[in-house]
């Protein structure tokens, strides 16, 4: 992934207001016990606690502009801030809120040049952090959405991002899968025209802008292509030629 981003960080900032609203919203129709089905071995109060703290992880890094990570024994303590009360929802849903308020505030407010530490190239570290954190909160505000009601549909240009960032930075070093002789998937936008053509290798994951040859081929909106490289249901069918092995592999092995 190059250090350019197309969406500025004040777009990035209302959208992650929006998402942080919506997955407030959808964990308040659920109930705390609630299974959620795309993180496996997770309750519904796991999800927020996880993203309430990565969202003050986050803020901490913008607010105080550190430029290297906080050792572990720092780290977990200023994630794990949540209420006591085990089974009260309503705090835990309004210690959330809290969070996205705090973050959100802080990435408006910051210079953005700020240096600060950040775990991929970005032109700021204000820039990483606000295209981060928003989709962090999208993928999961859709985790949630899954368990009390309909999912909310992605702005296609905020999609086309996401899928940017999931392939050419996060799943690169992360659980991705394999495939020796490599095997190539294209996903292509019908709704942006924007194209993905990604190489499965053994060593490694590469994409390049889409191209007509793959051995999968896999079409659908942006909005769906992103939730497909997160490996979230997609609200509507794909259309999928070539090699269908290759995308049960991508289903089985891409996990972030």
């Amino acid at each position: 992934m190059t250090a350019d981003q197309r969406i500025p960080i004040p777009r990035f900032v209302d959208a992650l207001r929006r998402e942080g609203e919506l997955l407030a919203l959808a964990a308040e129709r659920a109930a705390l016990d609630d299974e959620v089905a795309t993180c496996p071995g997770w309750r519904l109060r796991d999800l927020l606690r996880h993203v309430g703290g990565v969202h003050r992880w986050a803020t901490h890094y913008v607010a105080h502009g550190r430029d290297t990570r906080l050792p572990k024994e720092e780290d977990q303590p200023l994630r794990r801030t949540w209420p006591a009360d085990d089974g009260d929802a309503g705090a835990l849903v309004r210690w959330f809120r809290d969070g996205v308020d705090t973050l959100t505030d802080t990435l408006a407010a910051a210079d953005p040049h700020l240096d600060c530490w950040h775990f991929l190239p970005a032109p700021s570290g204000t820039a990483f952090w606000a295209r981060r954190q928003y989709h962090e909160t999208t993928v999961h505000r859709v985790d949630v959405e899954l368990v009390s009601g309909a999912v909310t549909t992605i702005d296609p240009d905020l999609a086309v991002d996401g899928i940017d960032e999931v392939l050419h930075g996060m799943l690169p070093h992360r659980n991705r899968p394999r495939a020796d002789p490599p095997l190539t998937l294209a996903l292509l936008a019908t709704d942006t025209g924007t194209g993905w053509h990604v190489t499965i290798g053994e060593d490694s994951l590469t994409t390049k802008a889409a191209t007509a040859d793959a051995s999968c081929t896999v079409r659908g909106t942006a909005d769906d292509l992103y939730l497909l490289v997160w490996n979230r249901p997609t609200a509507h069918p794909l259309a999928v030629e070539g090699d269908e092995q290759v995308l049960d592999l991508w289903r089985a092995k891409a996990t972030i």
